[in-house]
C-alpha cells in the first residue's frame, strides 16, 4: 500500500508541475498540446528516497527501443546495394549515398545544422585524393536548456568504390555506422516530439573522405558550424555491424577506443550506462597507447580529440571481409548492430542531459 501511494503522489506532482510549467512557459508539440520538457522530465524532481526512483519511467530506455534490428537492415540494405557503387569520396555513389541521408532527415523532420544539410568541401582539400568535390552531412537538434553546448555523433559514409569490376558496398565499413547514427538521430526527434528534448544539442555528423584520409572531419574541425569550444563530446562509430575472430564464442561485445584519453569522467559515464542498459563485453584491447595497430589515430574521432574534445570511437574489430567486395550487407549481425547503436544513444542521452559537462582533465 505504501508504494501505490507513493506512485499515486508522484503521478500527482508530476502532473501538476507540468501543468503549470505547461501554462507558463509552455511550446506546442506536433499534437497540440502543450509541454514544457524541463517540467515532463520525472528525474527532474527531488527524489529524497533513492528507492523512489523505480516508480519512475525510463525515457532513455523507452526510446533507445525505437533503435531496432528491421530499421536499421531495410536503410543498411539500400545503402550498401551495388547502386551505391561503393561510395567513394567524389563519386556519383557518394553522392547518392548523400542524397539518401538528407532524405532521411528531411522527411523524419530534423533541420540541418546549417542552411543546407550539405557541408560542401572543394576538390582541393583533398589534396589529389578525389577527384571532385564532395560533402559532409550535417543535421542537428537543438537542446532545450543548455542550446550552445554540443554532442556530436559521426560516422563516415563513404566507402572504396569500385576495383576493377567488383564493386566493394562497405556494409560494415561504414554503412553500419551510418544507418546507427541515422537511427539514433530518430530516437532523439521521437523524445523531442514527445516533449523530452535533450538539454544540450546534438549533432549528426556524417563525414565524407574517411577512406581516403579523414578528410571529412578534419574540414569540418578547421570550419565547424558549432564552436569547437562548445562541442562537448564526439561519439564516433566505425564498423559495428559484425565481430572478429576473437569474439566468435562471445560476440556480445564492442571495442571502446578513447574514452579515457581526454576525460576520467567520460569513461566513467561510459562504463556506468553500459553497465545500466546494455550489458555489453566493453573491449579496451585497441586502446592501449602501444596497440600497433594505432587505431585511435584511424578514424574520424581523431581530428576532434587533436582540439582537446572528449571522444569514444566505438568499434567491432577487423574481420576477413574488411575492404574487400564481400563487405555485404547479408553478413551483418543486426541484432548486435542494434544493442551496440543502442549503447551509444544511452550514452549520448547521459552526456546531453547531465548537470555539467564533461570535464576535460587530461591532454
Amino acid at each position: 500500500m505504501k508504494h501505490i501511494l507513493l506512485a499515486l503522489s508522484l503521478i500527482v506532482l508530476i502532473s501538476c508541475g507540468t501543468s503549470k510549467s505547461g501554462s507558463q512557459n509552455g511550446t506546442t508539440s506536433a499534437n497540440g498540446e502543450n509541454f514544457n520538457p524541463i517540467k515532463t522530465n520525472p528525474t527532474e524532481y527531488n527524489v529524497k528516497d533513492a528507492e523512489d526512483l523505480k516508480y519512475m519511467k525510463d525515457y532513455a530506455k523507452e526510446y533507445a527501443e525505437s533503435i531496432t534490428e528491421d530499421k536499421l537492415k531495410r536503410m543498411l540494405y539500400t545503402l550498401a546495394s551495388d547502386d551505391y557503387e561503393g561510395r567513394k569520396t567524389g563519386e556519383k555513389g557518394q553522392k547518392m549515398a548523400a542524397e539518401f541521408i538528407v532524405d532521411f532527415y528531411t522527411k523524419l523532420g530534423i533541420p540541418p545544422a546549417d542552411t543546407t544539410y550539405l557541408q560542401h568541401i572543394p576538390v582541393d582539400y583533398f589534396k589529389g585524393r578525389s577527384k571532385n568535390d564532395s560533402e559532409n552531412v550535417v543535421a542537428f537538434i537543438k537542446g532545450f536548456e543548455k542550446p550552445e553546448e554540443y554532442v556530436i555523433i559521426s560516422a563516415h559514409y563513404d566507402h572504396i568504390g569500385v576495383k576493377g569490376e567488383e564493386i566493394n558496398n562497405g556494409a560494415d565499413d561504414d554503412g553500419s555506422g551510418t544507418t546507427a547514427v541515422m537511427q539514433i538521430a530518430q530516437a532523439f526527434k521521437k523524445a523531442t516530439d514527445a516533449g523530452m528534448a535533450p538539454k544540450r544539442s546534438i549533432v549528426f555528423l556524417h563525414v565524407t573522405g574517411e577512406e581516403v584520409g579523414l578528410f571529412g572531419s578534419k574540414y569540418y574541425t578547421e570550419h565547424p558550424i558549432f564552436p569547437l569550444d562548445n562541442t562537448v563530446a564526439n561519439l564516433n562509430i566505425d564498423m559495428i555491424g559484425r565481430y572478429d575472430e576473437k569474439h566468435a564464442e562471445n560476440p556480445e561485445f564492442v571495442y571502446l577506443i578513447g574514452s579515457d584519453k581526454l576525460s576520467t569522467e567520460l569513461h566513467e559515464l561510459s562504463e556506468a550506462t553500459n553497465k545500466k542498459y546494455t550489458n555489453l563485453e566493453l573491449d579496451y584491447t585497441y586502446n592501449d597507447e602501444n596497440d600497433p595497430n594505432r587505431f585511435y589515430y584511424r578514424s574520424d574521432h581523431y581530428n576532434f580529440a587533436k582540439n582537446n574534445i572528449p571522444i569514444i570511437f566505438y568499434f567491432n574489430g577487423v574481420h576477413e571481409d574488411y575492404h574487400k567486395p564481400t563487405d555485404t550487407p547479408d553478413k551483418i549481425n543486426y541484432d548486435l548492430l542494434q544493442k551496440r547503436a543502442q549503447l551509444v544513444f544511452y550514452t549520448a542521452w547521459e552526456i546531453a542531459n547531465r548537470e555539467n559537462r564533461l570535464t576535460v582533465d587530461k591532454k
